[in-house]
């Protein structure tokens, strides 16, 4: 250990820092893609020992060049101090939850509130980023820089280590081109796990998001007009729309999961969409694609955020327009109606000081509904099952399945806890629908009452080395893209709409549907009339009496 310290106190050149921070990224904070080459070498029938032996060597090499760029007098300590920690992070989410940081998964983290972002720290991950991030930092910080005799020196040696540095890449691709060419187009998404790849993403996210002209404001749907069906019954409308959040459809008793998790709505009679596909694998993409007009197929973040959403085109029709806030925020959906953010002081007993139960989104919507004029659309934005602090979004007394997992590193419970706990908030948010239909049950004399419910994205719970959500949509796993839907219908609605319910529930058992489906199907079961109204993606149209 002393001559360990001796060594480290003794200065080095700035070519064998970089050398030992290439060494560094590529063996130790590049464990996520050793792993992920681990699982591909499974899948082969046959790997040259001499490919896998290249590859730290290739990886070593290649960030060699890229760290010479940036290892400069004055600038070299503070440079990759930064980069160290923040890559221990990167290093730990991949490893752990086997997310991919690329351009959504920016978007993700800096759309994340602070709520949100505080049930991912835990104490296994504090461990993680102090040994694999604060303590090399702390020994950069304290490894003294030998100065060279003169610039040219200096700028020779650094073109020395690149040459080499090329030298040793040239050599592995002459005897194993063929390797990594096959790997490589075999398995796109690597470039994508390697540390510190994420670093383009970012640049990218900023770019985009500070340094491009804004695209200009677009309304849409400008001649929306409410029109009244043949079948109208005189009565006014009050729909619930309920966006739920980190709901994967495979975990949903009326979609054949053996488990109890709709044992309060399937009692309602609930219809559910079996087969439904979301826009996205993150909130930050799915909620402002399904509001927005525009298909998965030529969905643009930029536009969404400058058009009008179908609430904007219900509310310019004449419809009482309402969003309660549960969630990270509305994501633009809501930017131009009336819009009510629960407090989650810890006044409120459904509330801890950091975040509400869904139940909370209850609270005064009589008074809210009786507020309100004419025809009344109601958007409920839930907690839902946002992980990873799952146990967090049920109380006690809804903890259905046992043992749960209690804590935020869900990867260091079993298979089963995590299950246990996932379940528990499909079940709560049942009860939340299943509540708010009792409501609307109670409004049917007075009101035509309906309420419809989508999840943003899935969810995965440890399936193939998987967390959570934000994987790259062509590589995500079907338990993130595919979601719940389901709709509730009151007698009086189905009546003054002309819906057959029997119809609907042929359609929701043996049709694929998606997000896209959202925008039409919401203009239409609202009786709102717009050239941008497309009949072909309404869920309802083709079940309704013309």
């Amino acid at each position: 250990m002393k001559n360990l310290l001796t060594h480290i106190k003794q200065p080095k050149t700035v070519g064998m820092v970089t050398f030992l921070l290439a060494l560094y990224f590529a063996i130790v904070l590049n464990l996520p893609l050793w792993r992920t080459f681990e699982h591909i070498f499974q899948t082969l029938p046959a790997v040259k020992i001499g490919f896998i032996i290249s590859l730290p060597i290739f990886l070593t090499a290649a960030l060699n060049i890229i760290f010479n760029l940036f290892s400069w007098p004055y600038i070299t300590k503070p440079f990759f101090s930064i980069l160290i920690f923040f890559s221990a992070l990167v290093c730990y989410a991949m490893y752990q939850y086997g997310a991919i940081f690329d351009y959504g998964m920016m978007e993700n983290i800096f759309e994340t509130n602070a709520g949100e972002a505080t049930s991912y720290f835990s104490l296994t991950g504090v461990v993680w980023v102090t040994v694999l991030g604060v303590l090399p930092v702390i020994l950069l910080l304290k490894t003294p820089i030998k100065p060279y005799s003169s610039a040219l020196k200096f700028v020779l040696m650094k073109l020395v280590s690149i040459l080499a540095s090329l030298v040793i890449i040239g050599l592995v691709a002459f005897f194993y081109y063929k390797d990594y060419s096959s790997v490589g187009r075999n398995n796109h998404y690597l470039n994508r796990v390697i540390n510190p790849a994420y670093v383009y993403a970012l640049g990218k996210y900023v770019d985009k998001t500070y340094f491009t002209e804004p695209m200009k404001y677009q309304e849409i749907g400008t001649d929306a007009k409410q029109v009244v069906s043949k079948t109208n019954n005189g009565k006014p409308t009050l729909f619930v729309f309920v966006l739920g959040e980190t709901a994967r459809s495979m975990n949903y008793e009326l979609n054949g999961y053996p488990r109890p998790t709709n044992q309060y709505t399937k009692k309602d009679g609930v219809i559910s969409f079996k087969s439904v596909s979301s826009c996205g694998t993150a909130t930050a993409v799915s909620v402002p694609c399904m509001f927005s007009a525009m298909n998965k197929s030529d969905y643009n973040r930029e536009r969404a955020y400058n058009q009008d959403t179908f609430i904007d085109i219900l509310h310019r029709a004449g419809i009482s327009m309402l969003w309660k806030e549960n969630d990270g925020g509305d994501k633009g959906a809501a930017d131009r109606i009336n819009k009510i953010v629960l407090d989650r002081s810890s006044d409120n007993p459904l509330c801890d000081g950091e975040s509400c139960y869904d139940m909370a989104l209850l609270n005064n919507f009589d008074k809210e509904v009786s507020n309100m004029k004419g025809n009344k659309f109601i958007a409920l934005h839930i907690m839902g099952s946002h992980g990873p602090t799952y146990y967090k979004r049920y109380p006690k007394d809804h903890a259905f399945f046992k043992p749960d997992c209690q804590r935020a590193d869900i990867e260091n419970c079993t298979t089963q806890e995590i299950v246990n706990s996932y379940d528990n908030t499909i079940l709560y948010t049942d009860y939340v629908i299943d509540q708010l239909i009792q409501k609307l049950k109670g409004y049917s004399k007075e009101y035509n009452t309906a309420l419809f419910y989508i999840s943003d994205h899935g969810e995965s719970l440890g399936e193939d080395g998987l967390y959570l959500h934000g994987t790259p949509y062509a590589l995500a796993p079907k338990y993130q893209t595919t979601v719940p839907m389901m709709v509730w219908m009151s007698k009086g609605f189905e009546q003054d709409r002309g819906i057959n319910p029997s119809c609907l529930e042929k359609e929701a058992e043996s049709g694929h549907f998606s997000q896209d489906n959202v925008f039409h199907s919401m203009l239409g079961v609202m009786d709102v009339q717009t050239k941008v109204y497309n009949p072909k993606l309404d869920i309802f149209k083709t079940c309704r009496s013309e």
